[in-house]
């Protein structure tokens, strides 16, 4: 039941982060540290966010393997 809600409010926010990057068509300049990049803030917004869900997932398995290693040390 839990991972329903997770999910389902997971979706709630990608739904407002696209329907606000849907609403914002200017073109706004990325600069790298060797490039630059003129994109929309839908795609930002959308890279953005696929990037940070992407980074959380990543830091969630790390600390599953560590905590189940600890555990198995014990």
């Amino acid at each position: 039941m839990r991972l329903v809600i997770t999910l389902l409010i997971l979706f709630a926010l990608l739904v407002i982060a696209f329907a606000f990057g849907s609403q914002n068509n200017g073109i706004i300049t990325l600069n790298y540290f060797i490039a630059r990049a003129d994109i929309s803030v839908a795609s930002a917004v959308s890279l953005f966010t696929f990037i940070g869900f992407l980074l959380g997932i990543f830091t969630t398995v790390l600390w599953r393997i560590l905590s189940r290693m600890k555990k198995r040390s014990k």
